[in-house]
């Protein structure tokens, strides 16, 4: 059973609001050291593998576990041992800790206080909620496919009176079959694409593109999450609302979400839950990069919102290609990671690719 080490991460855990929000320790992701690197060392109950997702140390093993179970058909990603775009979101579980979002919102608990319980995720926590599904809902799906060793069987634990969530591969599969579809869809395919006679680039653009649309069915169908929103600043959900729309174009160029390039996408996000009177870029206590992420974000949301929604499909458009999706995979982390980046200059380029679909 994994033993959950408590003693002495509070100080790791703790947030800086002058500084982005840390999502390293010793390169791994938070309290990588202490997760699981066995199946066998998550809880067992009756033969049936039982993690407790509510619990971060177990949620991040689900997560160190999915790594090593596909790199070794992850070959067409790099040379690197984090080349995996399942990288991604496993860091970004350390900054949704570390930023204080996995904290129950409604005060009725500590859960996810640093002075309660810093290891806990809220089920009332929208950012958890959202997290489950990308990330529960993967495992089960990896599970079935026989990812985790032959015939295991898995059922997620869930705080007493809680309801709302699916727990074993049947009930999400029941509850949102496209999300699991899309999963299962990777997963094999992740099998298949590893032995095909074709280029590398050929095999990392596809499985990119079953990896992103495995994420995005699983976003959608965390809609669920929404009366959860609830208990947030109308600022917080306006940037919560704003990092989902992100993931449309993200997806699209099939951006290698590996542990490098994810660290320069999740280190400015907010280091803290935003609170109403927050106006980008002028958040007195929010670093200068978290401050430029939060202005492209809403920049981005304003001007799909202006166009109607035809930024995201003009970009959909534009991603036709191998190497168009490269490009944009490029202009991401232009228009993310470098001020000086004219947003006009975004607009532009994205016009002139789709010429060449």
């Amino acid at each position: 059973m994994l033993r959950l080490v408590v003693l002495g991460l509070v100080l790791a855990c703790a947030v800086s609001l002058s500084s982005s929000a840390v999502i390293l320790e010793n390169g791994m992701p938070i309290h990588w050291a202490q997760t699981a690197s066995q199946v066998t060392e998550l809880p067992m109950q009756d033969g049936i593998l039982y993690p407790d997702p509510w619990n971060y140390l177990h949620r991040m093993s689900l997560h160190r576990l999915m790594i090593a179970a596909t790199d070794p058909f992850m070959g067409s990603m790099g040379t690197n041992a984090t080349d995996s775009p399942l990288w991604g979101l496993t860091l970004q579980l350390g900054w949704i800790l570390t930023s204080g979002r996995v904290a129950d919102p409604t005060s009725a608990t500590t859960c996810g206080l640093q002075t309660g319980e810093p290891l806990c995720i809220s089920t009332q926590s929208w950012w958890g909620c959202v997290d489950y599904f990308t990330s529960a809902l993967r495992f089960l799906s990896a599970a079935q496919q026989g990812f985790m060793g032959p015939g295991v069987q898995v059922q997620m634990q869930v705080p007493a009176g809680v309801q709302d969530y699916c727990t074993t591969y049947a009930s999400c599969k029941d509850s949102y079959p496209d999300a699991m579809s899309a999963w299962d869809a990777f997963f094999q395919g992740l099998k298949t694409m590893s032995e095909a006679s074709v280029s590398d680039d050929v095999k990392r653009d596809s499985i990119l593109g079953l990896y992103w649309a495995g994420q995005m069915a699983s976003t959608y169908a965390s809609a669920a999450c929404n009366a959860r929103q609830s208990h947030y600043s109308s600022v917080e959900v306006s940037f919560a609302n704003s990092w989902l729309n992100s993931a449309e174009f993200v997806s699209a160029a099939r951006f290698q979400s590996n542990l490098a390039k994810s660290v320069l996408f999740l280190s400015p996000l907010p280091s803290r839950i935003l609170l109403d009177g927050d106006s980008a870029p002028n958040i007195a206590d929010l670093s200068q990069e978290e401050n430029h992420t939060l202005y492209v974000f809403n920049w981005i949301k304003n001007i799909n919102s202006l166009l109607g929604g035809s930024l995201v499909n003009l970009w959909k458009r534009a991603m036709c290609s191998v190497n168009t999706r490269q490009k944009g995979a490029e202009l991401l982390e232009q228009l993310l990671l470098n001020p000086s980046f004219a947003t006009s200059t975004f607009l532009s380029i994205i016009t002139e690719m789709t010429t060449s679909c």
